[in-house]
């Protein structure tokens, strides 16, 4: 799942597909970089300023319609009204990273055919939750990625729809994140397929005393590790990397054959 954000204050990207051509731009070079699903953001987790419905639209449709037939389209989003208007414009995925706070969300999704991505997150959109804290983190995630599950079943969203996302980072310090990843298999045999939303985040930095620009290699180390506790999409910004890791990591399980068999073959 490759990352595209229309904002100007993103926590990786600092703007840098803000701008519509750009943003076109991005969704046609990860689609050719390998990206099953491109995911459109207009308005970021962290605090900031105040972003409307109408304005997150505006941000968000143009891009939709750009990444229209080249990936499955995901739109980032905690609105169930921007919701409606973009899976009605094409969206096949709803990444909602409040964790349906509003439970309308999964009124917007159920009886369509759109995906609804779950997240785990304490604070309410665009605002600040000071020093976590957490008995044991990987058991109260997937407590709560559980009871979502069930609020969205409830209001008729089907099971095939379902998506689940621990939330690296979200309310959680470094060592939460790292020890939601040694333990991913408890959130993936909760039965859904499972997200991991963890390119260049601040734990890999911090584990690693690395810059924004610098956490790559941490990145693709992550990725793989994820794919073997059970994770089965990855949301990453760099798309012909996570790519090859994510295809080499496949080879070697078995999963995917090689391009080309040359090396010894004659």
């Amino acid at each position: 799942m490759a990352i595209v954000n229309r904002t100007p204050d993103s926590f990786h990207d600092r703007g840098r597909t803000f701008a519509l051509e750009r943003a076109t731009e991005a969704v046609r070079a990860a689609a050719g970089d390998g990206a099953d699903w491109i995911d459109i953001g207009g308005v970021p987790f962290a605090p900031g300023p105040e972003v409307t419905a109408a304005e997150e639209l505006d941000r968000v449709m143009p891009v939709v319609e750009a990444a229209r037939g080249l990936a499955v389209v995901s739109v980032d989003t905690f609105r169930p009204e921007v919701a409606r208007a973009v899976i009605e414009a094409g969206a096949g995925v709803i990444n909602d990273t409040s964790g349906l706070r509003d439970p309308a969300m999964a009124d917007a999704v159920a009886g369509t055919g759109a995906q609804l991505v779950i997240t785990h997150s304490l604070a309410a959109p665009r605002t600040r939750h000071p020093r976590p804290q957490y008995g044991d983190v990987t058991a109260e995630v997937a407590k709560f990625l559980r009871e979502r599950v069930d609020l969205a079943l409830s209001r008729g969203v089907r099971p095939d729809q379902i998506i689940i996302d621990p939330g690296h980072d979200l309310n959680k310090n470094t060592l939460h994140s790292l020890e939601i990843t040694r333990r991913l298999e408890e959130i993936t045999s909760i039965g859904y397929p499972t997200l991991a939303a963890l390119s260049n985040k601040d734990f890999i930095g911090e584990t690693l005393d690395r810059p924004q620009p610098d956490r790559l290699a941490g990145t693709l180390a992550t990725v793989v590790f994820c794919i073997l506790r059970g994770a089965r999409i990855m949301r990453v910004h760099d798309v012909r990397a996570a790519v090859d890791a994510v295809r080499m990591t496949e080879a070697m399980l078995g999963w995917r054959e090689p391009v080309h068999l040359r090396h010894n073959m004659d």
